[in-house]
């Protein structure tokens, strides 16, 4: 009675060869760096690729369906160099001084070309995903923050001067504002709101848009010739890649698989879909016909407005200033361009920058403790609007001195725009010797 069958023994024997091996190895495989969790690195890997998706084919679609046919390529191939050269100067030191270090001015480079990098590090911004997912998400904000300024200066715009003025916007003007506002910077530490990117991305960018068209003059032809989109389809189609994009532009923004990623998703999408109904309805009461550009026009306008408030506001929210964001952007596209006299190509102004600084701004209105951990103006907190103001401030008065320099600069070395020969034949042609038939 108290001795095994040999059967018996012999799988004791092998469960305990088993157990023991499994005790072994699993650790080994299995075991999760503290603190980093699977759920919210699963998610931040979406929505990094969601993001980088909004650039190319995105915004590269977008843009290049609304020039014509003889720019389309050399419209799309900014948006491509821009990923390509972004993407090396953040890993070489954008990463390191935006996001590693807590200075009021710039962060170290210490994370110089990710020295030291380990692969279950994390940043203090982003305790629960892989550093180096990190700085992935975050490196697809700087690509289409530089690739976004290249639409206002559309169709006349040198390529040897875009690939100089990107490098140098992308160092003094986008890494320092995504310190201030993101890596612990001064405007931080005041308390300013930018949930995704209202001012770091999108006032940036159209500011800066805004002082290039000027800077370069006017297309030749504006205000006398047709200047029509060659295919809208193309830009409708890149509308829905940006459309969809933006839930990792908004919802990645929380850096977490959490409800606040949901709440901001939500907020997002309502904002968009007011965005082009709002821009529609005005043509439709005003020139008789609700065209395709105005709803593409208001969508991307809605999604650029709820940017810096999508994660401390609740959904409905982002019906209200969705429907403001289309008012606002579609006057500012439409009468004061005119009244302003500037050619910014594709109204990356009128759109990104009229609807970056409204969107900061109703973050101190509407900002809701619940979500985001802030009240707003509604809430009894008036003074978080007028915090607001300043980052929009800052944000103008850099974004728009350090563009005018860097042009001027840029210049001096290379001419900034293609001759009035090459304009006409195409930059297809001129830029890159290709051309679509």
């Amino acid at each position: 009675m108290g001795v095994l069958p040999r059967h018996a023994a012999r799988a004791a024997a092998t469960f305990s060869i088993a157990s023991l091996l499994v005790s072994l190895v699993t650790p080994a495989l299995a075991a999760e760096p503290s603190g980093i969790n699977a759920a919210d690195t699963a998610w931040m890997i979406a929505a990094t690729a969601l993001v980088l998706m909004m650039t190319i084919p995105g915004l590269a679609l977008f843009y290049s369906g609304m020039v014509r046919k003889k720019n389309v390529l050399a419209t799309m191939a900014q948006s491509l160099a821009a990923v390509a050269l972004i993407s090396i100067l953040w890993v070489a030191f954008g990463y390191s001084l935006a996001f590693v270090g807590d200075g009021p001015w710039l962060g170290t480079l210490d994370r110089w070309f990710l020295a030291g990098m380990k692969m279950d590090d994390v940043n203090p911004a982003a305790k629960t995903i892989p550093e180096a997912l990190f700085m992935l998400y975050q490196m697809t904000f700087a690509i289409i923050t530089v690739a976004l300024v290249a639409g206002a200066v559309a169709d006349r715009m040198r390529f040897s001067a875009y690939l100089l003025f990107s490098v140098g916007w992308f160092m003094f003007v986008y890494v320092p504002l995504a310190h201030w506002v993101w890596g612990g910077g001064f405007l931080a530490t005041m308390g300013v709101l930018d949930f995704a990117g209202g001012l770091v991305v999108h006032l940036s960018a159209g500011v800066g848009g805004l002082v290039a068209a000027k800077v370069m003059g006017k297309r030749h032809g504006y205000g006398t010739e047709n200047l029509a989109p060659f295919d809208l389809s193309l830009a409708v189609i890149g509308t829905g890649m940006l459309w969809v994009g933006w839930f990792g532009f908004n919802g990645g923004s929380a850096l977490s698989a959490s409800p606040r990623a949901v709440m901001a998703i939500t907020a997002t999408h309502l904002a968009a879909c007011a965005g082009a109904l709002t821009w529609a309805a005005v043509e439709w009461s005003t020139r008789r016909k609700p065209s395709v550009l105005g709803m593409i026009s208001g969508a991307v306008a809605g999604l650029g407005t709820i940017t810096p408030a999508s994660g401390f506001v609740e959904p409905w929210h982002g019906i209200v200033i969705g429907v403001i964001a289309g008012l606002l952007c579609f006057w500012a596209c439409t009468s004061l361009k005119q009244r302003l006299g500037y050619d910014d190509s594709l109204d990356v102004f009128g759109v990104h920058g009229i609807g970056g600084m409204t969107g900061t701004l109703l973050a101190g209105v509407f900002a809701t403790a619940a979500i985001g951990g802030t009240s707003g103006l509604l809430e009894g907190n008036g003074r978080q609007l007028l915090i607001q103001f300043y980052g929009v401030a800052v944000t103008l008065l850099w974004s728009g001195g350090m563009t005018f320099v860097l042009l001027k600069l840029v210049g001096a070395f290379v001419p900034l725009r293609v001759s009035l020969q090459q304009e006409m034949e195409g930059l297809d042609i001129s830029q890159h010797g290709e051309a679509l038939q």
